[in-house]
């Protein structure tokens, strides 16, 4: 067993296995059955490339080979930060093929955070791509390595720096047979992997400080994706359209990538998320499904529908990572005329999802209910006592697919998950029978679009710069992406700070993008409690406010503007 690793009790793990929830059988196990049944299925759409069942399995086979005679082996974790492509798909199977344990950042990570995945999960490679929009990560991961000594090789896709090794022939080159072909024979012959071993580990919401790493297994996350395609309706001919990051466990395996192979159905590839490019695949490939966030949505929603593009295959939007509001819920189904379909979880374990066939005060109102038949929620007051339907508290949820504590992570622990294995979602919902609804979280976190900012980890950061002398991040409200950050900072005496000085300073930090203030408060104190602990409530209600005010104040101009001269 890993080490730093929570596994589930051993009489609830074994029910699990008796009743049929965790088959015993590893991730690309399943991917070899569906190749088996499914051999002239197209698994993977990426540009022109089109790879069938039974072609993945052997570009699998070919590249988890070759790490093998690289070196990675059983339980070695790899940060992976590679881009939505066929090459991200056959580079996490391979590395789940040979029991190694691919660390999923996500593309906006910067040196940071990747070092900080790579120190805390003890990691021995990372795979990283070129150059992508002037960024060198080529760059990034060589100064990582310098930072972390565990990490002994780089992976770029793309053309490597000295030291670092090509990803891509690896994975395409066919090499020399039968000399290769029996040296590969040989390496995947001496892999052996348990369906009870940690296959990857995902990236928690970061609440406080840096992300923590959460372990998921072959049986419970391939009951993960198969309960969530299951509610999804998937079967061989689903066409779901990868467009946010496949890194994501909502694009993973919510039912995303894995509950697509699972069924037999194609992933397709997109290489952007505006709306022309997403129509157009759609109109190509016959997209039936697309994961999609609140941003996407709303932009999607107000593009126009080039002329001769047919929609008419999709059947399903599905929306993760915030909540999409009921009327946009209503203007998907009347503008695209399919089914939207709200999912809300967390990459720990439980997910809820609306149903297809929901009736519309549950389809349009509420984010779901369990997808899984043994998941047990139950929502608590402050002192941990459960309330009465129709409530607001706390969600808690325990099950075989949620995680009984996070990667070597004790004291986190402590706190995230009560004594009898419940994990504290940080959600304030209401629960109506097994549907939920959301309203809020306990957690001091920036929901930007469904990609979560660590207030803790800015507010580190934004105290490093001169002119600071306290600092808060708190949530703004957004139209479009439901929250951005806002900074509230007192300055030292004699200095001044602007929005776009402060961006720049933590630009210099190496932090993801998305995790930069969008608008600036600079004030004389920050309101606190009589102990002395800042009062963010204060300071979301007054930035609230002051949009309001502010948006206002726009509409009496634009109103006046209108008037006829007199």
């Amino acid at each position: 067993m890993l080490e730093g690793f929570t596994p589930w009790p051993p009489d609830a793990a074994a029910r699990w296995r008796a009743e049929g929830l965790w088959e015993g059988r590893t991730i690309c196990e399943m991917l070899a059955a569906t190749a088996a049944r499914h051999p002239a299925r197209v698994a993977v759409v990426d540009g022109e490339r089109r790879v069938a069942y039974p072609e993945l399995v052997a570009l699998v086979d070919r590249l988890a080979a070759r790490l093998v005679q690289a070196g990675l082996g059983y339980q070695d974790r790899v940060v992976m930060q590679l881009p939505n492509s066929l090459a991200f798909v056959v580079t996490w199977l391979a590395l789940v093929r040979i029991g190694a344990i691919p660390v999923m950042a996500l593309r906006a990570h910067r040196e940071t955070e990747i070092a900080h995945f790579v120190g805390h999960a003890g990691a021995v490679a990372c795979m990283v791509p070129g150059i992508v929009q002037g960024f060198d990560h080529r760059a990034m991961a060589r100064a990582v390595a310098a930072r972390c000594p565990t990490l002994r090789t780089t992976f770029v896709l793309g053309e490597p720096l000295e030291g670092q090794l090509a990803l891509a022939p690896l994975i395409e080159a066919p090499g020399d047979e039968p000399r290769d072909g029996a040296g590969m024979a040989a390496a995947l012959a001496a892999v052996r992997v348990d369906a009870s071993d940690v296959a990857t580990m995902l990236l928690s919401g970061g609440t406080t400080s840096l992300s923590k790493l959460i372990p998921r297994t072959h049986d419970d996350y391939l009951l993960n994706a198969k309960a969530c395609a299951r509610v999804a309706g998937f079967d061989e001919h689903t066409v779901l359209l990868a467009v946010l990051p496949l890194g994501h466990n909502y694009n993973l395996a919510s039912p995303g990538m894995l509950g697509a192979f699972g069924c037999g159905g194609s992933v397709v590839v997109s290489p952007a998320m505006d709306a022309a490019t997403v129509f157009a695949l759609v109109h190509a490939h016959r997209v039936t499904v697309i994961p999609a966030a609140v941003p996407l949505i709303t932009a999607w929603l107000a593009a126009p529908l080039p002329a001769g593009c047919d929609l008419s295959s999709l059947k399903v939007i599905q929306n993760g990572g915030a909540r999409l509001a009921p009327e946009l819920r209503r203007r998907l189904r009347e503008r695209f005329r399919c089914t939207p379909q709200e999912i809300y979880g967390t990459a720990e374990g439980l997910i809820n999802m609306t149903r297809l066939d929901d009736p519309d005060d549950r389809l349009l109102e509420t984010s779901g209910a369990p997808v899984c038949e043994a998941d047990e929620i139950k929502v608590v007051d402050d002192q941990g006592r459960e309330v009465p339907d129709g409530e607001p508290g706390e969600l808690l949820a325990r099950g075989p697919y949620t995680i009984r504590g996070y990667f070597n992570a004790p004291e986190k622990n402590r706190e995230a998950f009560t004594s009898d294995g419940f994990y504290r979602m940080g959600d304030i919902v209401r629960k109506r029978g097994r549907y939920v609804s959301t309203e809020g979280r306990r957690n001091d976190l920036v929901n930007r679009g469904g990609e979560k900012i660590s207030c803790e980890e800015v507010e580190n950061l934004m105290f490093r710069h001169p002119a600071v002398h306290q600092a808060a991040l708190v949530a703004m409200p957004d139209p479009v992406f439901g929250e951005k950050a806002c900074a509230f900072v007192v300055c030292k005496p004699g200095t001044a700070l602007a929005l776009a000085e402060l961006v720049a300073f933590l630009k210099a930090q190496h932090i993801a993008s998305f995790k930069l203030p969008e608008r600036l408060e600079v004030v004389d104190a920050l309101p606190t409690s009589l102990v002395g602990k800042v009062l963010k409530r204060q300071l979301r209600e007054a930035i609230a406010a002051k949009l309001h005010e502010e948006a206002q104040g726009r509409h009496s101009d634009a109103a006046r503007g209108r008037e006829a001269p007199r």
